[in-house]
């Protein structure tokens, strides 16, 4: 088997196997496999991801870098030079443990658009990538559908899941007996309706996969009106707003770099669905209940907290308000510490190794917490680079590089290894494309 080859197989098997990782550890664990044993099955991505990228740039030789790949080196290097600086320098509070995982956590996307670069696949080698994606969002689509109806939330309470985010992760979810509290959508009152969250054990990882998937929708074909309509129903049921609002703003983008109606149509058809969707779901979605513990700690939780609506449309909704707040806090945070905490000092990191958090959710702030506002700078201008570049190369690759940048202001995109796999690799690809296609001209090989 050829290096390129080897290549290519990995990341089909990658876009595969992240999709499934969750279920499969939390399943693991359920089974008795824990500690140690677990850590080092869970890091086969990792490994995969390191061999398919030596392999395939050991054969391919250093040549032919551009702009957007300088750039990505910049990014890293401040990675690298911010895990060998002392903690005690920057302020930071960070163990070994959560600066060895802060830096896996922001080189992960890195490794993936250099072996995507590496690949520089052919038309018809990123339309089998195509349907890989589109297969694994219909799989992750029925079964999350079904689950969402048919698996009541008392026996996932008492699945792997919890002991998977808790004891294996670190991270102390409290209002819903250890498994994360979107899990649900709480309405208040002790009613909570469950949400999509597929194999992903999460509805916001879920909806990020299929936002991408739709820009891969081959729409002159039956099937995938067919299957548009299936990934657009999952992503509905996974009641993330912001997979709505970044999937309408890629569409738009999409129009205008080919300069047609139908995708700022189709913008206008989410916008308008996803909207009353959202709005009435308490009516139609599938509910679920509080235990009288969860109900304690919840009803304890609300009297310490400003007043907030119900409504999932509202300005003033708690969840809206709480990303909105993080926001604000990181910014400020970075814009008082400019210079940065070290890495292992912000987000799920953090959280896992039980230090202080000096910024959640938003990648930029989170980035800029760790790196500094020029590190936070040098990711902005890289991902502004790739964006540029795949929009020429692979329009519609482009378009979904973009949905996920909007989404990384109001959650760790990179966060999530399926996007900072799949997406950058994609992503560094589309970069090789549009240098291969004379005056920018878009390559076939995907959805038209």
């Amino acid at each position: 088997m050829s290096a390129r080859r080897f290549g290519v197989l990995a990341l089909h098997v990658l876009i595969v196997g992240l999709a499934l990782h969750n279920l499969a550890m939390s399943q693991l664990w359920r089974a008795g496999v824990r500690g140690t044993a677990l850590s080092a099955v869970a890091a086969w991505k990792d490994v995969l991801l390191i061999v398919a990228l030596v392999v395939v740039w050991r054969a391919r030789g250093l040549r032919g870098l551009v702009a957007a790949d300088w750039l990505a080196l910049v990014f890293a290097g401040f990675v690298v030079l911010y895990g060998l600086l002392p903690q005690s320098l920057l302020g930071g509070g960070a163990t070994h443990r959560g600066v060895l995982y802060a830096a896996r956590h922001d080189l992960l996307p890195v490794g993936a658009y250099f072996l995507g670069r590496g690949l520089a696949l052919s038309a018809r080698e990123r339309g089998a990538v195509c349907r890989t994606v589109l297969l694994t969002a219909a799989g992750v689509a029925v079964y999350g559908l079904l689950d969402v109806y048919l698996v009541p939330l008392s026996w996932w309470r008492h699945s792997g899941a919890p002991g998977w985010f808790q004891d294996q992760l670190g991270l102390r979810y409290r209002g819903l007996s250890g498994l994360p509290e979107n899990f649900v959508y709480n309405q208040g009152g002790g009613v909570v309706f469950r949400r999509l969250t597929s194999t992903f054990l999460s509805p916001l990882a879920t909806a990020y996969l299929l936002v991408v998937a739709l820009f891969f929708i081959p729409w002159r074909l039956w099937w995938g009106r067919a299957l548009a309509v299936l990934l657009f129903a999952a992503l509905l049921w996974t009641h993330t707003r912001a997979g709505l609002i970044a999937l309408v703003l890629g569409l738009l983008l999409l129009g205008a770099v080919r300069r047609r109606v139908v995708p700022a149509v189709l913008a206008v058809c989410v916008a308008v669905v996803g909207f009353a969707f959202v709005k009435e779901y308490p009516h139609f979605g599938p509910r679920a209940h509080f235990t009288a513990t969860e109900l304690r700690y919840q009803q304890q939780h609300a009297a310490t907290s400003p007043p907030t609506s119900n409504d999932a449309t509202s300005a003033n909704e708690s969840s809206l308000g709480e990303h909105a707040s993080s926001l604000r806090a990181g910014a400020r945070t970075v814009i008082h510490h400019p210079w940065g905490f070290g890495l292992g000092n912000a987000g799920v990191t953090a959280a896992r190794t039980h230090v202080t958090v000096e910024a959640g959710e938003s990648t930029y702030t989170e980035l800029g917490v760790e790196l500094g506002i020029l590190g936070a700078i040098a990711f902005a201008a890289w991902s502004l680079g790739v964006l540029v570049e795949a929009l020429r190369g692979v329009a519609w690759v482009g378009a979904a590089f973009a949905a996920v940048l909007v989404l990384g202001l109001q959650t760790d995109i990179i966060g999530v290894p399926w996007i900072a796999v799949a997406v950058w690799a994609l992503a560094g690809d589309a970069v090789s494309a549009s240098r291969r296609s004379p005056e920018g001209i878009p390559v076939s090989g995907g959805p038209t």
